[in-house]
């Protein structure tokens, strides 16, 4: 998942407002529903102790229409508030899996993970002989992202055997050369201006492998095809759709499966040292000390809803509290070990998987690769 999404929630010491709701109101009656669905969120935080204007905050977020871009069908949302601010209000593909809403002295960061998932950012780039449209794709977004235009003379041959014709030939495969490579350049500076994960031609596939073969060596590895739809109006999108689709969850499972196989190979190293670590207090430890580069997170492990103790920075998280005052704060608060971590994680810029039942877990399901590694202590 994109750790840097939640930036904005490690700025600000709490408590925390988190909502996680579900506004797929699809009936006569929708308006109706969205505000007893806004006034059992807010509810439910005053009744928690939340202040009445960070209550009165979350409420007006949650009647507040759907904004340009977000999906009409199964919407949820995730909204985070604190002094009376909303503070991020991201959309959320479907409606999430934990629902209902908490005040805690860190956001309820770890129901995230699984609501938004990688939720990977695909760069489509529609060609055609004399340039491309891109649209960026991903869970809660279908935009365009600009277009770029070549030469449009001469972009067709001919089939005549005459000198003159095979000169004009000559002429059109330059043409689409040059058209290729501003589109390619073009497709290079949009991926990286939109943070996009990977790149996805339509078109022609002459069209389609003449721009991947001019892209910048850093996208070749995230760039794919596709033979369904084009640049015209009235192109083919269900087959597309799919597509997108399906180079989109091959590279989410690619990550996770990464993030696995590497917490394995580290667990089994011979040489006395370790790249990862599991429980609770060794992954506290790392935390304080900026070790983590890749949060393992299984919602089921009996470890991510140990009680921790933080404080309102970041680096603030123990065991126990009487540890706090060795970090500096006298007014410990306790929280869950996942948010807690997870918090740290957007801090220090670590990457963080949610693992699934089929996946091989860490021992209480949470664990984490590490930065670099360290001798092993029994």
């Amino acid at each position: 998942m994109r750790l840097s999404l939640l930036q904005p929630l490690i700025e600000r010491p709490g408590p925390w407002a988190s909502v996680y709701a579900d506004v797929s109101h699809g009936t006569e009656d929708a308006a109706k529903q969205q505000e007893l669905s806004a006034q059992y969120a807010a509810d439910q935080l005053s009744d928690q102790g939340a202040d009445a204007v960070t209550c009165r905050a979350v409420h007006d977020a949650l009647i507040t229409l759907r904004r340009p871009g977000e999906s009409l069908a199964h919407a949820g949302r995730a909204v985070f508030a604190t002094g009376g601010e909303v503070v991020l209000d991201t959309p959320l593909a479907g409606p999430p899996t934990m629902r209902g809403a908490t005040w805690s002295p860190v956001p309820r960061l770890a129901p995230l993970l699984d609501a938004l998932g990688e939720n990977p950012v695909c760069l489509v780039v529609y060609v055609d002989r004399t340039g491309a449209d891109f649209e960026l794709r991903s869970d809660t977004a279908h935009e365009r992202a600009g277009q770029v235009s070549g030469a449009d003379y001469p972009v067709h041959r001919t089939t005549s055997s005459d000198w003159s014709e095979r000169h004009f030939q000559l002429k059109v495969e330059n043409t689409w050369e040059q058209n290729a490579a501003e589109i390619a350049e073009a497709a290079g500076q949009a991926f990286e201006h939109a943070g996009a994960d990977l790149l996805l031609l339509v078109g022609d596939v002459r069209e389609r492998r003449a721009v991947r073969d001019r892209l910048p060596d850093r996208l070749r590895g995230v760039a794919y095809e596709s033979e369904h739809g084009g640049r015209a109006s009235g192109a083919d999108s269900t087959r597309l759709d799919r597509d997108i689709a399906q180079v989109r969850a091959g590279l989410e499972q690619d990550h996770v499966l990464d993030a696995v196989q590497r917490f394995q190979t580290g667990e089994g190293r011979s040489d006395g040292q370790s790249s990862v670590t599991s429980g609770v207090p060794s992954l506290i430890e790392a935390a304080r000390e900026h070790r983590i580069d890749t949060l393992l997170i299984s919602p089921d492990g009996g470890d991510a809803g140990r009680e921790v103790w933080v404080g309102p920075d970041p680096d603030q998280l123990a065991v126990r509290g009487t540890e706090m005052q060795y970090l500096g704060e006298v007014h410990p608060a306790p929280a869950r070990a996942d948010d807690a971590l997870l918090r740290s994680a957007v801090a220090t810029g670590a990457q963080a998987v949610l693992l699934h039942h089929s996946d091989p877990v860490p021992p209480g399901g949470l664990g984490a690769v590490l930065r670099w590694s360290t001798p092993v202590t029994h």
